[in-house]
C-alpha cells in the first residue's frame, strides 16, 4: 500500500481543521466530503484509496475532515454553511490554492455551490455527484425525503448506528450488501468518522438545507454526476440543478450506489478529468504476476441439506475464519469467497502450496474436506478482485481435484523445484475454456 498522505491542521475561526494534500497536477481539486469522512480511515480501505490516488494523478487533490467529523475538531455539532465555507477558504488560503476546482459529494455539494456563487474567482470548475440543492421534500420539490423517510434514518441512526445495519449498506452501498467484510469496512469508516450524535447532527442540518436560490448566481463550469438507480438521492434533484445552473453539464451513470467508490468508480473518474483536464484516461490494465489458489469444500450440497440452513451457516463462518487464520500465517491475499469457497493469491508458490495443504489439514477438524488448485500466471487487477486467464486456470484445476487433495499445475510444479515439497504426477489434462493440454501435480500427503 502506498504511504499515507501527512494529516495537517489549520486553526479556522477557534476550531482546528484537518486536512491532507496529495499529488503533484497542474490543477487543485478540493474534495468537499458528503456525510461523514476520515482523511486518514480513507488509507485503510482499497476502495477509497484507489479512488483519491487516481483522483490525484490529474490533479494536486486537497482532502479535508468537516469540523465535527473525522480528525477535525468534534466539539459543537451544529455548524452552518457559511461556517463549512470559511473553512474551505481557510485551508485554500493555507496551501496556497487560487483559484481551485471542488468536487462535493452529497452534502457536499450544497456547500459547494455555495462557495462557487460567491467566490466565482477562486473557482476554477466545479464538480457535483449524488447532490442536491433541496435535501427534504416539500410540495413545489419533489424528490426530496419525506417525514417518516426522515423519522426511520434517525432511528437507525439512533440503535444501530457503527454496524452494517445502522448504516444501511443496502441504501447506501448495495454492490456490497452481501459482502460481509466489504460492509463491515464500510461501518468501520463511519464509526471512525462521527459519533451517533455528530451523525444525527448533521443529517439534521442537512434536512434544512435549500441553495436552490443560487443556481442561477453559480457561473463556474459545472458537471453534474449521478447513478440514476441510486437509492439515496433520486436522481431528479440532478436532473433540477441543471436545469437551473446555467451551462450545467449532467452525466448520467448506471448503478445503484450512493457512494462514488463503490460500483463503476473509473467511469464517474474518466467524466471528472475529462471535464477538468480536457481529456479522458487511457486505461492500462495493471498486471501482476501471482499464484491463485482456489479452495472449495468438497459435498457442500449434502452437508447443508443435512445441517440445515442455520447451522450450515454458522459452519461455514466458522469455515471462513479457519481458512482466514491460515491465509495469514502464509502472507495470503483473500480475494474473494463465493459460496462455499475461497480465492486468495500469494506472491511466492511455495509457499501457497504449503498454505493449501495447511488450509486442507486444518479443516479437517470441522469434519470438512476441501479441494484445493494452485497455478502461477499473470493476473489482472481490478479494484479488490483478480481476473485473467491465470484466474480461469487456477478454478480449472481445483475442479478436477478429489476431496483432501491439492492440485497444482505444471507452472506450479516448474517454479517451486528445489523448495523440498514433494509433487506427484497426476496426469495430463484439457481444462475447460483454457488452452493446450496441462500436466497435473498433486502435493504429497
Amino acid at each position: 500500500m502506498a504511504e499515507m498522505p501527512s494529516t495537517r491542521y489549520v486553526k479556522s475561526d477557534d476550531v482546528y481543521i484537518a486536512y491532507q494534500v496529495l499529488g503533484e497536477g497542474p490543477l487543485d481539486l478540493m474534495f468537499v466530503p458528503g456525510f461523514v469522512s476520515n482523511v486518514e480511515a480513507i488509507w485503510q480501505s482499497p476502495n477509497l484509496s484507489t479512488f483519491f490516488r487516481r483522483l490525484a494523478s490529474f490533479c494536486r487533490v486537497i482532502l479535508f475532515d468537516k469540523r465535527g467529523t473525522g480528525m477535525s475538531d468534534r466539539g459543537s455539532q451544529i455548524f452552518t454553511l457559511e461556517q463549512r465555507m470559511h473553512d474551505v477558504q481557510t485551508i485554500l488560503n493555507e496551501v496556497g490554492c487560487e483559484p481551485a476546482a471542488l468536487f462535493g459529494i452529497s452534502e457536499g455539494g450544497a456547500m459547494s455551490l455555495l462557495y462557487a456563487a460567491t467566490y466565482p474567482e477562486r473557482t476554477s470548475a466545479l464538480v457535483l455527484y449524488g447532490c442536491y440543492a433541496k435535501r427534504a421534500w416539500s410540495p413545489d420539490y419533489a424528490f426530496g425525503w419525506k417525514d417518516e423517510r426522515w423519522k426511520s434514518f434517525f432511528d437507525n441512526i439512533e440503535h444501530h448506528w457503527g454496524t452494517p445495519q445502522g448504516i444501511s449498506v443496502t441504501m447506501w452501498a448495495p454492490s456490497i450488501a452481501n459482502d460481509a467484510r466489504a460492509a463491515e469496512g464500510l461501518a468501520s469508516y463511519f464509526r471512525a468518522s462521527a459519533s451517533p450524535g455528530a451523525a444525527a447532527a448533521i443529517m439534521k442540518m442537512n434536512r434544512e438545507i435549500d441553495v436552490r436560490h443560487i443556481l442561477p448566481a453559480t457561473r463556474v463550469p459545472t458537471l453534474i454526476l449521478h447513478r440514476t438507480a441510486e437509492r439515496v438521492i433520486d436522481v431528479g434533484h440532478a436532473r433540477y440543478m441543471a436545469q437551473h445552473i446555467p451551462g450545467a453539464k449532467l452525466v448520467e451513470l448506471p448503478g445503484e450506489d450512493h457512494i462514488p467508490w463503490f460500483g463503476d468508480q473509473a467511469s464517474i473518474l474518466d467524466e471528472v478529468e475529462q471535464f477538468l483536464t480536457g481529456r479522458r484516461h487511457a486505461h492500462e490494465p495493471e498486471r501482476v504476476l501471482a499464484t491463485v489458489l482456489f479452495v472449495d469444500i468438497a459435498g457442500s450440497t449434502a452437508r447443508a441439506a443435512t445441517l440445515g440452513d442455520h447451522s450450515w451457516r454458522e459452519l461455514l463462518e466458522t469455515f471462513y475464519a479457519s481458512v482466514r487464520e491460515v491465509l495469514r500465517q502464509y502472507r495470503g491475499r483473500e480475494i474473494n469467497t463465493s459460496g462455499d469457497g475461497f480465492l486468495a493469491t500469494f506472491d511466492g508458490p511455495a509457499r501457497a502450496v504449503r498454505c493449501a495443504s495447511a488450509i486442507r489439514d486444518t479443516v479437517r477438524s470441522l469434519n470438512l474436506e476441501v479441494r484445493c488448485g494452485l497455478h502461477t500466471g499473470e493476473c489482472e487487477l481490478v479494484g479488490n478482485d483478480v481476473a485473467g486467464i491465470a484466474v480461469h486456470t487456477g478454478a480449472r484445476v481445483a475442479a478436477l481435484a478429489a476431496p483432501g487433495e491439492v492440485l497444482v499445475s505444471q507452472t506450479v510444479r516448474d517454479l517451486v523445484a528445489g523448495s523440498g515439497l514433494v509433487l506427484e504426477e497426476y496426469g495430463t489434462y484439457t481444462l475447460k475454456g483454457v488452452p493446450n493440454e496441462w500436466r497435473l501435480f498433486r502435493a504429497a500427503y
